[in-house]
């Protein structure tokens, strides 16, 4: 049988596991910074906790975990013959693997409320799994870093994670993102304008779809939907929404005029853009798009998502927005939440093509003991073991070279691994210790060897 792994899935070399943990420890640095703290949650939650929070197509993205043992044997009958797989998932899957941070982090306020400071600022690197058809940038397996603020409505959050974004990036080297910014209440005011209010969400997903699609694409989808041409009419102006972020929040608030939540939405957004203005940033672009609508079912304010600099093809490389209540489907009401993600895998991508990775020094011994008499071998272990006792990085190469063909072979590996120090000779409790770089050679005792190989 040929190895292989799934689709969708990776495996990472050295290098590329020392690139992510860049990504990463950059991210988690700016996050606490910020006064975000970490938490962690299961790679699976029980079904009831997932489904049903991310929208029909989020929910068909899902993976889940049969039951363990005869999972068909408590299977409805009738099901089985009839082949009604969704109504058959729930009686031989109870548990699913994490579509996202988000939901899992609303589970765990509801069950560690009495536990937790409001507002809570806390911060997640973990993977998820989406059963989404592989592609350049988007896996079946892959990282989310998410930052959230529970029990707070103030929009400074909002700000605050305009900032998290602008920091992260520019520390990363990765300049000229942009940051698109939006708002639910101004789609619900749009649909409600048009008289679409009933089919908000497939409004709000096809509209989502404008930079993938174009325009011909979401206005066959929405006519698919049901939303008739005349409410498409009159919303065919925002795909072409131009100007500053104030000029078009002045258009949005001529359009929704009559539209009490819409006109909320853009005061929000005004608040937000204004701050920034006065605020500055390091090196990002915010950007109103009146386009972005996130397919996600629980956003209820500000929408986020973030583009790579121009001219690399590549989807979003973060995301998120407002979501007054997710945590009352867990019966705590009225608790608001926003949260952002940053892609990792993505981010890795967009800064391996742009060269933005520094050489990554591989984890590595300080010093090698080669294995050229097997004589030595026990006094050669001793001597690592005592350096290791003074924390410095030993390796004994564990094969015999009986050849100068074996010898060359040990040394190659000093050379692959860039090991700076070599011990090839032990004699009488004196060790010959080479520099591999400078070609330097020394005798030493063993606790020379560590007052030399300390400094």
């Amino acid at each position: 049988m040929k190895p292989s792994i799934p689709k969708g899935t990776r495996d990472f070399s050295p290098i590329e596991v020392a690139n992510r943990t860049f990504i990463m420890n950059t991210i988690k640095a700016s996050f606490e910074i910020f006064g975000f703290q970490p938490i962690e949650t299961p790679s699976f939650e029980n079904s009831a906790t997932l489904m049903g929070k991310y929208g029909e197509e989020g929910d068909r993205l899902i993976f889940k975990i049969l039951n363990s043992g005869d999972f068909l044997k408590k299977a409805d009958e009738n099901l089985l013959t009839k082949r009604d797989s969704l109504k058959l998932t729930s009686q031989i899957s109870e548990k699913a693997l994490r579509y996202d941070l988000t939901v899992p982090f609303a589970r765990y306020v509801v069950q560690h409320q009495n536990d937790i400071s409001f507002p809570f600022k806390r911060y997640q690197v973990q993977p998820v799994w989406r059963a989404d058809r592989p592609q350049k940038g988007r896996f079946r397996e892959f990282f989310q870093c998410d930052a959230d603020v529970v029990g707070s409505k103030s929009l400074w959050q909002e700000v605050e994670f305009v900032q998290l974004y602008d920091a992260v990036f520019s520390r990363l080297g990765l300049l000229g993102t942009t940051i698109k910014i939006n708002n639910r209440k101004i789609l619900s005011g749009i649909a409600e304008v048009i008289g679409a209010q009933d089919k908000l969400i497939d409004f709000t997903v096809a509209l989502d779809k404008l930079d993938k699609i174009g325009e011909e694409g979401v206005v066959n989808e929405m006519i698919s939907k049901g939303i008739t041409e005349v409410a498409i009419k009159k919303v065919q102006p925002l795909f072409n929404f131009s100007g500053s972020n104030l000029d078009k929040l002045a258009s949005l608030e001529r359009m929704l005029a009559n539209s009490k939540e819409g006109l909320e939405g853009v005061r929000e957004l005004y608040f937000i853009i204004n701050s920034m203005n006065d605020l500055g940033l390091q090196s990002a672009n915010l950007e109103v798009d009146v386009t972005l609508a996130r397919g996600l079912n629980y956003y209820t304010g500000a929408i986020f998502e973030v583009a790579p600099p121009e001219g690399v093809k590549m989807g979003s490389v973060g995301g998120g927005g407002r979501y007054d209540d997710l945590t009352g489907v867990f019966g705590l009401k009225d608790v608001s939440g926003i949260g952002i993600s940053f892609g990792l895998d993505r981010i890795y991508l967009v800064l391996e093509e742009l060269g933005l990775f520094q050489k990554v020094s591989l984890p590595k011994p300080k010093v090698i003991f080669l294995n050229f008499d097997k004589t030595k071998d026990l006094s050669i272990m001793k001597a690592v073991t005592y350096l290791r006792e003074h924390h410095i990085k030993s390796e004994f190469y564990p094969d015999l070279a009986e050849s100068n063909k074996q010898q060359k072979r040990q040394w190659k590996y000093v050379a692959n691994r860039e090991i700076e120090f070599v011990v090839s000779k032990v004699e009488n409790n004196i060790f010959t210790l080479k520099n591999s770089l400078s070609g330097e050679q020394s005798d030493h005792s063993l606790t020379e060897l560590v007052n030399k190989l300390e400094q």
